[in-house]
């Protein structure tokens, strides 16, 4: 199988990895397939195992020859029932059932709840869901040392299931003791993004972004609905969104996750940073080489709406064929901006510029882009601020981003419609135009006769000076005059 052409569509594919797919031999499939970054989940698996994968990675990266970003997936604190007589207990529907402090195994109509924290907010009315949701209790009174429920879906429940509390904020920290130990291993081995779980408020993303002194870049996953309430905080704080539509799923109605997923979509796109969609996107292909029709509508609906990268957990981590499940979504993602009517779709969120230059040159690219033919917008970018900018814009051209720090080149594996590459630094406009039509031929943005944006600012080198916008023709033989 020959390597997918990464000008071939703009959204980016996030593939993780796990015990199906982490050998060198799967992970250069699944990069020939399309997957543009690899997540890591620090739920599973031992820093020994990790430090393999991460490696691994890097290998294949090399032998692309493309950049590959590198989430690592913090697990997050977990609350669970403690556990039962035997492993194992049937709680009847409407009868009564109570969590309480005791350190004995539970019963049909009591089982321990270790989280002291809870039996200081809960209150009458508010629901708990245990085992993803598959047992729901509504509080009817709540103390000091028992929570009294009754059971709106009864069922079976064994030992240390799950529990989610949707109907209030918890008073814990999104970083555990795990998650910190977690943390710094990433960091140490040259993670490019951290996906904080468990986020609710602010201050979350606040304490990871502090822990991280600086290095990578910080994705918060939405998955609570406390933190849907503060969205517009916890975006401005992290430097990317994740729609974690599995505990969101668990903790809301069915029916709220799709507009939910869309107005967090918008309000990140809005800002600028990369969005990705997760979670049960092609879950079927755990099992079956094929997805179902719904799942494959999911994928779709996602890259109409703009997102940045759609993700695979399962289905690549664990599943029979991680292979087909990349192919498939890549697939879907280029029949669907093929698609005529993809253009207005993916307009929906339209994003005015700010009130500065290197905005207003940004939204100039989409604009020359909708007037000129153009093969693709080069940009020159040290720290990536103006890769982002475009990007935000949703061009109808592909955007080559050249810049000198390969941790930049990584971190924008993630972003919409960006095929970044590391190379040395550029000090004049004459270098710019010359070495912006060099790469671009060499990376088959264009041939001869092809029309060309070239953005960057001046004095170069100089972060955040984006001033610059330049309209070039390739004559084909620039290619030979230099190499980088």
């Amino acid at each position: 199988m020959s390597k997918i052409d990464p000008r071939g569509r703009k959204v980016k594919i996030l593939a993780t990895l796990g015990p199906a797919s982490n050998s060198p031999e799967m992970i250069a499939k699944l990069l020939r397939a399309g997957a543009d970054a690899f997540r890591v989940n620090m739920s599973h698996g031992d820093h020994q195992t990790h430090a393999r994968t991460i490696e691994a990675i890097r290998a294949e990266e090399k032998k692309a020859g493309q950049s590959v970003a590198i989430l690592c997936d913090l697990q997050g604190p977990k609350l669970r029932v403690g556990q039962f007589e035997g492993g194992k207990a049937f709680i009847r529907h409407g009868a009564h059932f109570t969590l309480d402090r005791r350190d004995e195994p539970g019963s049909d109509e009591r089982v321990c709840l270790p989280h002291p924290e809870l039996f200081e907010i809960l209150e009458k009315g508010q629901r708990l869901l245990i085992d993803d949701g598959k047992l729901r209790l509504k509080v009817i009174r709540a103390g000091s040392d028992e929570i009294l429920c009754t059971a709106e879906v009864g069922g079976e429940i064994s030992d240390r299931k799950g529990v989610n509390v949707p109907d209030a904020v918890i008073p814990v920290p999104a970083l555990t003791e795990k998650d910190r130990r977690d943390l710094a291993f990433a960091i140490e081995h040259g993670a490019d993004w951290i996906a904080l779980s468990f986020v609710q408020r602010p201050e979350d993303v606040a304490e990871a972004r502090k822990l991280m002194g600086g290095y990578g870049a910080l994705m918060a996953k939405i998955e609570k609905p406390a933190a849907v309430h503060r969205i517009d905080e916890i975006i401005e704080l992290s430097d990317g969104i994740m729609v974690a539509r599995g505990d969101l799923g668990v903790e809301l109605y069915p029916e709220d996750v799709p507009p939910l997923q869309k107005h967090i979509v918008s309000k990140t796109r809005m800002s600028g940073k990369p969005v990705i969609v997760a979670t049960q996107m092609l879950e079927s292909m755990i099992e079956s080489p094929a997805p179902t029709r719904a799942e494959v509508s999911d994928v779709a609906n996602a890259v109409y709406d703009g997102v940045d990268a759609v993700m695979l957990s399962a289905e690549t981590a664990a599943g029979q064929w991680p292979e087909e499940a990349v192919s498939i979504m890549n697939r879907i993602a280029m029949k669907v901006e093929r698609d005529p009517g993809y253009r207005h779709q993916v307009d929906f969120t339209r994003v005015l510029p700010d009130g500065t230059t290197a905005d207003a040159l940004a939204h100039a690219c989409a604009s020359i882009a909708e007037t000129v033919t153009l093969s693709g917008i080069v940009i020159f970018t040290g720290s990536g601020s103006t890769a982002r900018r475009v990007a935000r814009e949703r061009p109808g051209a592909p955007m080559l981003v050249l810049t000198p720090s390969k941790t930049t080149a990584r971190r924008l594996a993630l972003l919409w419609g960006s095929h970044a590459v590391a190379t040395k630094d550029i000090g004049s406009f004459e270098e710019m135009i010359a070495k912006g039509k060099r790469m671009a031929l060499r990376h088959k943005f264009g041939r001869a006769g092809s029309k060309l944006i070239t953005l960057a600012g001046v004095p170069f080198g100089t972060p955040g000076s984006t001033n610059l916008l330049h309209v070039v023709t390739l004559s084909g033989n620039e290619l030979d005059k230099h190499e980088d």
